[in-house]
């Protein structure tokens, strides 16, 4: 089968969060099993592929891509890597001259719109010379790759992937003359529109031949108004074409046995060796190591439970506990972790910013992991720290409820508070006193997070998809 993997960022070519992880290692999963795949993403300014990204480059050519005013000639780059899933760079002229490329130019809100509304045009077109059988779509930035694909005639089905749903890249109804969306697209019932605003994700959801999020739980929160983001109408309509499909990590960088980045390796037989990367963790963060250590390695922001973590943190002092946290985003809530740091000396440690060899000694030095996310549509840090026989502490949410077993391979809590926290925590302090923590820090190191299982589930629905492509504009309930 050939699968064109449309992606706004992609390891190791660009990376804002967990998408160009999943953008890598899904489609090596898909190679290995004998698909020919090819990762697609927009060439932008700052990226030197020979330089940045070891391999064989070469030029397949150009084509017009069809754009209000007159054709665009896109760019096609092929970038092969000694193993894995090639990628195709598109050049769009000044569409991706840019080093933000999730930020509009300065004085021009609807650059961002214009931007990825041409890759998704363009991504039409590749598929086409290419003959792809299957575009495979992330998030908003390749949301309107379905209505492209109508309008242009596009072969291919597609499988539209949502990865965060509060992400909806929505602009006003002026930006649809200026990238050839015909009205029809926002006037049908269930189109583009949003609020009187163009919305690429709800163009993904309505016109996309399978729909599939990152764990099964969070396909079902979606579609209630507490977690649909203003799209649980449209999403429960399409619900006989939603799936729900656990992300996967990559098992080879995050290996116990062979990382680098560790004083010793070890594994689940050898848990005792776990302990050189605590004392060095203890080390190099100057947390005090004679209660259990709790680690955290995150992004800062609201949807990751940081005031839930932040109104714990004294109370799980007065438990015993030191806390490490790796992580960078909302600087308020930095400013605020800093301060609680500065009062809590020796049992609170705050590092800012990317810091890949701190991750690693994280998941591995850590008792237990926290994440008190507010949702969560699937998460990779339970995975990885389960890997690593740290036994994740989080909120009962999307992935975390579908990866964590309550007891067994982590500790769950339900309601989103700085008591509901401390209460698991507490709860993991007498499983961490007993004979019971080794056995659960094995269970963990047993659990099976590797791409090749959700690999083989995406060919599954890739095979769906090829059967039920859409014939044109979708009907259905009142506009969402």
């Amino acid at each position: 089968m050939k699968i064109l993997f449309a992606t706004a960022e992609a390891l190791p070519y660009w990376k804002t969060g967990g998408l160009a992880d999943v953008a890598r290692s899904l489609p090596d999963a898909l190679v290995a099993r004998g698909h020919d795949v090819r990762i697609i993403t927009p060439r932008y300014r700052f990226f030197n592929i020979s330089a940045d990204a070891p391999g064989r480059v070469r030029s397949e050519g150009a084509a017009l891509v069809p754009w209000p005013g007159g054709d665009v000639v896109a760019e096609f780059t092929v970038h092969e890597p000694a193993s894995g899933a090639g990628a195709v760079f598109v050049d769009g002229g000044d569409f991706f001259d840019t080093d933000r490329p999730y930020d509009p130019d300065p004085g021009d809100p609807l650059s961002l719109g214009r931007r990825f509304a041409f890759f998704c045009r363009a991504v039409v077109s590749y598929a086409g010379r290419w003959g792809a059988d299957v575009v495979h779509l992330n998030d908003w930035p390749t949301g309107l790759v379905p209505v492209y694909g109508l309008t242009d005639g596009m072969q291919a089905a597609t499988l539209f992937v949502i990865h965060n749903l509060a992400y909806q890249g929505n602009f006003p109804a002026a930006l649809l003359p200026e990238v050839g969306v015909p009205p029809a697209f926002m006037r049908t019932e269930n189109g583009l529109e949003f609020h009187q605003h163009l919305s690429f994700m709800k163009g993904g959801i309505a016109l996309a031949d399978r729909l599939v999020t990152v764990s099964p739980a969070y396909a079902a929160e979606i579609r209630t108004p507490a977690f649909g983001n203003g799209l649980h109408g449209l999403l429960t309509f399409r619900q006989r074409v939603l799936h729900g499909v656990l992300n996967g990590i990559d098992t080879t960088t995050w290996n116990p046995t062979s990382d680098p980045w560790l004083p010793a390796t070890y594994n689940s037989r050898t848990l005792d060796r776990k302990e050189a990367a605590r004392a060095a963790l203890a080390e190099n963060t100057g947390i005090r190591s004679d209660g259990p250590v709790l680690g955290v390695v995150s992004r800062l922001v609201h949807q990751k439970g940081v005031e839930i973590l932040l109104g714990a943190l004294p109370e799980l002092v007065d438990q015993g506990c030191s806390v490490v946290i790796l992580g960078n985003g909302d600087p308020e809530l930095e400013y605020a972790l800093a301060r609680r740091a500065a009062q809590l000396p020796g049992r609170v440690s705050l590092h800012t910013g990317f810091n890949d060899g701190l991750a690693h000694l994280i998941y591995a030095g850590a008792d237990f992991f926290l994440m008190p996310s507010i949702y969560e549509p699937c998460g990779l840090g339970q995975m990885i720290a389960q890997r690593y026989g740290t036994p994740p502490i989080a909120r009962r949410t999307g992935g975390l409820a579908d990866t964590i077993e309550d007891g067994v391979t982590g500790l769950l809590f339900d309601e989103p508070s700085p008591h509901a926290l401390a209460g698991a925590v507490r709860r993991a302090l007498g499983i961490w006193n007993q004979c019971g923590w080794r056995a659960m820090q094995s269970r963990c190191m047993r659990e099976d997070h590797s791409w090749d299982r959700s690999a083989g589930e995406y060919v599954r629905l890739y095979e769906m998809a090829l059967g039920s492509a859409f014939s044109g504009p979708p009907h259905g309930p009142p506009r969402t």
